[in-house]
């Protein structure tokens, strides 16, 4: 028997991607307003709008929320009961992984001396550091950090990774948590690429980053508060070790915020997803979803309530 399926999407911006059906019916709610209708198959929730817009479904019928995050913290505090909740998986590690690799030569290279030079039309040749040879420690081995460490070995780089577990794998060992401490002075640059959760929460704290090695680099694409900012400004005031953060707590970071103006900080505004490649992988894995919801199969890429 045919089944006929509702989606929403928060905006037009998605829709190009989507191959039209006839069983398929295609709205846009940006959960602003009321629902459009009682029931919708697949709702797609605005990019931005948090968490706690997901409190607006508690007066729709939904099979599936399909995110367009990899993370889902906070998620659970709002989802209604008993609703299915997917995650982009598959979307963001890519680009997520180009700008941890864009900070971290940005930081290497020194990029933002070089850019005020040559605002100031100074010709400087200093040598900067490598990121050949270097030693990476990536924190959180999920999706982003496989990425991150496909776009670093041809760097020339050593890579040792870090998950919730001991595990081995086809390039050898990921070490578990319980090693992290011991693995961190041995390394010169530290990628966080970790879920939030009440275990990751300040993971990053005074002791972390006590025990990284003089000069060393610090890359946080994971979110803001696995991080202890107040740690952050105090190791990184003193120059000891460096930072490039694409995310901070809190989000945006207020103007008159130090970390803004220590020097061998970098700072992006949480673009690491933000890019190209973003609503066409977006697009075909709602496309996807909805092809397994018209076949009767289970959705993919399920965190919550499934």
């Amino acid at each position: 028997m045919t089944r006929n399926i509702t989606v929403s999407l928060p905006d037009a911006a998605l829709r190009e991607y989507l191959q039209p059906h006839p069983d398929v019916t295609v709205l846009e709610w940006d959960f602003a307003g009321e629902p459009p209708r009682p029931r919708i198959d697949i709702v797609v929730p605005p990019y931005m709008g948090g968490p706690q817009v997901l409190q607006r479904l508690e007066t729709v019928d939904t099979a599936l929320v399909q995110s367009q995050s990899i993370g889902y913290d906070g998620v659970a505090d709002f989802l209604p009961s008993g609703r299915v909740f997917a995650n982009a998986a598959g979307v963001h590690e890519t680009s997520t992984a180009e700008l941890a690799l864009a900070l971290i030569l940005a930081s290497q290279r020194e990029f933002p001396r070089l850019i005020r030079n040559q605002q100031e039309g100074r010709w400087d040749a200093r040598p900067t550091a490598s990121l050949a040879d270097r030693r990476v420690l990536i924190v959180g081995y999920g999706g982003v950090g496989k990425a991150i460490e496909d776009r670093l070995l041809p760097f020339e780089t050593s890579v040792t990774r870090v998950a919730s577990r001991e595990r081995t794998d086809e390039r050898g060992p990921v070490h578990g948590i319980a090693e992290l401490h011991a693995l961190l002075p041995e390394h010169d640059i530290v990628v966080v690429g970790v879920p939030l959760s009440d275990s990751t929460r300040h993971l990053v704290d005074d002791a972390f980053l006590a025990a990284m090695p003089d000069g060393a680099l610090l890359v946080n694409v994971a979110r803001g508060p696995v991080a202890d900012t107040d740690a952050l400004v105090r190791h990184t005031a003193t120059g000891r070790i460096r930072a490039a953060l694409d995310v901070t707590d809190p989000e945006p970071l207020p103007q008159d915020h130090p970390l803004w103006r220590t020097p061998g900080v970098i700072i992006s505004p949480h673009v690491g997803g933000a890019s190209s490649a973003m609503r066409p992988r977006m697009g075909r894995l709602l496309q996807r979803q909805i092809e397994l919801m018209l076949a009767g199969e289970p959705a993919a890429n399920v965190v919550l309530g499934g």
